[in-house]
Order: structure tokens, then sequence, then C-alpha cells
């Protein structure tokens, strides 16, 4: 690939997140993103039996962390074993915008084993990283030999897909920056092709319907409306994604620095999304852990290395601190001393804060909500006193608040639009093939 097309997806890489109708049956499984179909099905297989399913999610040096993190989270969710499967030397994988993943195991340690799905995540040069792997070519090219479901996703359709023949006679889509390496006559513009036992996509922005065509494909309709609804990707029309009140100014002369501090349970999906989007704006983001290491489990189960522990990341100073989700990772980032220091000094000064999901009732306890109104999952509405609107995102003032979990990628596009403008988040939102209007 060359130099400028790396440029471009490094530039608009980066996830649609919300399904805006149901998911209907199968031919049905077209469900639709804001307002595009997002799923299109050629032939689809019919849902394997309802026990448990075994997932690889191969990971490499420059994988798109907001895939393959998806990808794990929303399948170990529909209770399949999924197992990330590192093609590097180590375990530790530094993702493409410097999220360090701990795999689950070396691929030569999968080589022998039977995968009811291999679903590749994109990313650059991640892609290329499994291109070049023959242990994964071996399993995937098994996968497809034995008609057993498999998938790829942003460049890894063109990138890995395509050089395996893997492709042939299908139906494929893939990032829009590749799309001129996928044969023309096959190439479709849908979020999600689903053609026999292969199911491709496009990028970041559509790795929640890639996953949840999986978790149809292996565990039948009824599943996949249960954990698409547990993921808030089915929001109801006609009442705002994102509302701003008490209008100000959040721009600053000098890159923003922004504090991400994560806890083992912490939401992964929201730490990653939040991370990944971030760093494409050109944000310096710490991800800090609350834990007396710096590798945190997530709430799925995902390993996460963060930048730095707390005791170092408090002598710096951030223009912005946002808390991530997770039931267990928010109790615990409540209990931290430090951060909670660090958060009450950081809004005493005027300074920008917020939080999604789980996390905004931290705010409630610690009295930073008075006279504001915030957004978070419906299940939270019970632990806070103060005015709460049904959009996904609330900007008041100096606070942005959210829902969470499929509506974390409009939180953060709504940060980059406050510290830079629309252009930036319009271009970003682009290369997600995300709808940010």
């Amino acid at each position: 690939m060359d130099g400028a097309m790396t440029t471009l997806l490094r530039t608009v890489n980066p996830i649609p997140f919300s399904f805006r109708t149901p998911i209907r049956p199968s031919i049905s499984t077209r469900v639709a993103t804001r307002s595009n179909p997002s799923i299109v099905v050629s032939r689809l297989p019919s849902p394997s039996n309802p026990q448990e399913k075994k997932v690889l999610v191969p990971l490499g040096m420059g994988t798109e962390e907001i895939e393959a993190v998806i990808l794990a989270n929303v399948l170990r969710r529909a209770g399949a074993e999924v197992t990330l499967a590192s093609v590097e030397k180590e375990l530790e994988v530094l993702c493409s915008s410097g999220i360090r993943l701990v795999a689950d195991a070396c691929i030569s340690k999968c080589a022998d084993q039977m995968f009811d799905l291999v679903a590749l995540p994109g990313g650059m040069p991640g892609s290329v990283h499994l291109r070049d792997c023959e242990a994964l070519q071996n399993i995937t090219t098994k996968q497809a030999e034995e008609n057993r479901l498999y998938g790829a996703i942003s460049a890894a359709p063109a990138v890995v897909l395509v050089p395996w023949g893997l492709h042939k006679m299908k139906k494929i889509t893939c990032h829009p920056a590749f799309k001129d390496k996928l044969p023309t006559f096959r190439q479709v513009q849908e979020n999600v092709q689903v053609s026999e036992v292969m199911t491709t996509s496009r990028g970041p922005g559509t790795a929640f319907q890639f996953a949840l065509s999986f978790v149809e494909q292996l565990f039948g309709l009824a599943i996949a409306q249960e954990i698409g609804n547990s993921l808030l990707m089915q929001i109801e029309g006609g009442r705002g994604r994102i509302k701003e009140f008490n209008e100000v100014a959040w721009s600053c002369d000098h890159t923003p620095r922004v504090l991400l501090p994560v806890a083992n349970g912490s939401e992964e999906i929201e730490v990653v999304v939040l991370a990944d989007v971030l760093r494409r704006a050109r944000v310096d983001v710490v991800v800090v852990s609350i834990e007396k290491q710096q590798q945190i489990v997530g709430s799925k189960k995902i390993k996460i290395i963060a930048d730095k522990c707390i005791s170092d990341a408090s002598k710096l100073t951030y223009d912005l601190i946002i808390f991530p989700g997770g039931v267990d990772g928010s109790e615990r980032l409540s209990k931290s001393r430090i951060l909670m220091k660090l958060l009450k000094e950081h809004a005493e000064a005027g300074k920008v804060f917020g939080a999604t999901h789980s996390s905004v009732p931290i705010l409630e306890k610690k009295g930073l909500l008075k006279g504001k109104v915030v957004s978070t999952d419906p299940s939270n509405r019970g632990q806070l006193w103060g005015s709460v609107d049904e959009a996904e995102v609330i900007i008041d003032g100096n606070l942005i608040t959210g829902k969470g979990l499929a509506t974390i990628m409009d939180l953060s596009l709504s940060i980059v639009r406050k510290l830079f403008g629309p252009d930036r988040t319009r271009c970003l939102a682009t290369g997600l093939v995300f709808d940010y209007s």
C-alpha cells in the first residue's frame, strides 16, 4: 500500500454505532444505521445450533483497536468463546491508535482448533501483518473450505481476503480507501455484506453492525435483538442524538490533553473508542490505570495496558477528564482518592469534564451536576437528582455526558467538534464510515 493511502486511512479511518430500526429476520437481517441500509444478505446460512460457539479474532501490530474490541466484546455478550490471538511474537499488541491490547493466545496455539467463526479486524499496518501470517491464512482457508463462517472489516477484505483468494464468487465490501483493490464486478457499497459464509464490512463505524450480523448468524435473530438493545443500538428516532445547553467555547491554544481513567471492569468499548477517535484528532490522550498495575481487565475480559498509573498521571495537568462506563469499573474509579482529588480540582478550575454510561452517577455524588442537564444510561436515572434528557449526548457548558456503549462515537466526535470545529469532525466521521451530522 502506498504512503498516500496509509495517510488517508489513518487520518479519516477511525465507529457509527447505533441502529435506527429494529433488526428484521434473516434476509431481514437488513438493519439500518441512521438512514442507510446496513446489512445486505445474499444466501445467508441458517443460524448454528444455540450452543457455545468458538470465535477467533486475530491481532497484529497496527490492528484497528475499535474493530477488534467491538468484535470480541459483542460476541462475548452473546455467549461466544472468543479468542483474541496475536500473530506477533508477543501477546502484547500495539494497535493502530496506540492502544495496547494483550491477546489471550498466540496464533500458533490456535492452529489445530476448530472455530465457528474467524473474524478479521482491519487497520494498517495490522491487515498486512494478518495477511503475512501463514498460520492465520491456513486457519481461515480451512474455515472457508469447510463452509464455516469467516469475515473481515475495513482494510482486511482487500488486503487479506483478496490476496488469499477467499473472496471469489462472492459480493464484497471494504473501507472506501481500499475499494480500488476489490474486483469491480463483485464490489458493493453496503455497510455489511453477507455472502454465503463470508461477511465483510466497511470500517470502525460499521463495526457494531458487523459484529451483530455474526451474532444473528451464530445464535439467531432473538439473541441479536437482545444484544443490540443492551448495547443501545436500537434508538427510537425523533428525540435528537446530540443536544447542547449553555454553550461555551472549549478551544485552547495548545494540544489538548485528556485524562481517560480506567479500572478493572471498565467498559472496553468506551475506553477504546474515546482514545482512538480523540488521538486521530491529534489530542494527547493519556489512558490512566487506577489499579496497582498498568494492565486492566475490562468488563468483557479484554486486557488493556494503560499509558500510566494514576500516581504518575496525577503530576500532569489536563484540559478534559472523561470517565468511561462499566458498572464494576465505575465503582472502582469512584473509590480512587487520587482520581477524585484530581477531578475536584479540575472542576473547580472551570475545566471541561464528563462521563458516560454508568460513570455519570460519579459526578452526581461529587456534586458536579447541580443545575446541569445530563444524558445517561436509563438504568442510572434513579441515582440522579437533576434533569436527565433523552438525547444520546448532552453538552451543558463545560460538561459532557452520554448514554455510552453504542452511542460512544457520537460523544467522542462531539468532543472533537467542541475542541477543533466541524471540519475536522466531518473528516474523521467520513473515515469512520459514520454519519455525524
